[in-house]
């Protein structure tokens, strides 16, 4: 399962052996690593990034997640570094980007108290057995969350939303005195722009999601090829699991674009 892993040490030394824990974990198939990256606070409270997240599409949701961690940790001005849109408004919008929620930034940040360091990965595991017993032996507290498609689900409420209040908005034009119809057709001009922007959220979130999951099942199909027996077993279900997700994603999205088709063809 595609999840979001935080574990957080006393020392810089065990993060960056809980991170080469999760390699070797990796080479041996028992998870598959996407993307790492290292975030320490010192005893000042000054928040530091170590290591940056891969780049490209398979760096995306650890770069992300790494931002909104940062800025929840720094305060106004880490907000403004942290999160891509600036403010507690990015912060939330990376956080729903990486697939995650503020509750599970909130209990991290509780945790990354100054003086400790964490390690921030995306990754695949079939049981959590062998992250925990390797991490918890160099002393880790570990955090996960499954990847949710917050971003979908939102992008398809507001489709249907703008669509309603489209054909409400025309239905009550048809009604309306000639006073009143400037100020409708104003809103009616008003919905449309968000229908746009609903659009093109949609079409932008399916480009974003066909370049991950390209770039995911491309990892995949490379540590597959030096992996033997159960091993591979595992991570080519990895590699079905990846395909599948983005078809469900891909379908919600789809269906969100042509709502907001329909809505502006009306």
């Amino acid at each position: 399962m595609n999840k979001m892993l935080v574990a957080i040490f006393d020392r810089e030394a065990a993060a960056y052996e809980g991170l080469s824990a999760l390699k070797d974990l990796h080479r041996e198939g028992d998870i598959s690593l996407y993307s790492s990256a290292v975030v320490a606070k010192d005893n000042t409270g000054k928040i530091a990034l170590k290591q940056a997240a891969d780049a490209g599409p398979v760096g995306t949701a650890v770069g992300l997640l790494t931002g909104s961690l940062m800025g929840l940790l720094g305060g106004p001005a880490g907000m403004a570094l942290g999160a891509s849109l600036g403010g507690l408004a990015g912060l939330v919008f990376d956080a729903n980007e990486s697939g995650v929620d503020l509750t599970f930034l909130d209990d991290v940040s509780n945790s990354l108290t100054g003086g400790r360091v964490a390690v921030v990965a995306e990754i695949d595991e079939s049981w959590t057995a062998p992250v925990d017993a390797r991490l918890n032996k160099l002393g880790g507290v570990i955090f996960r969350r499954l990847r949710g498609e917050v971003v979908e689900d939102q992008i398809a409420r507001e489709s249907a939303a703008f669509e309603a209040d489209l054909k409400a908005l025309n239905d009550e034009l048809k009604q309306a005195t000639a006073e009143n119809r400037a100020a409708i057709q104003k809103d009616i001009e008003r919905v449309k722009t968000q229908i746009k922007t609903t659009r093109d959220q949609a079409k932008a979130r399916l480009d974003q999601a066909k370049a991950e999951t390209e770039a995911r099942v491309k990892a995949l199909q490379e540590q597959a090829k030096t992996a033997t027996g159960l091993a591979k077993a595992r991570i080519e279900k990895r590699i079905a699991d990846a395909k599948a997700d983005f078809d469900r994603r891909s379908q919600k999205l789809s269906q969100a674009w042509a709502l907001t088709k329909e809505a502006l063809a009306a």
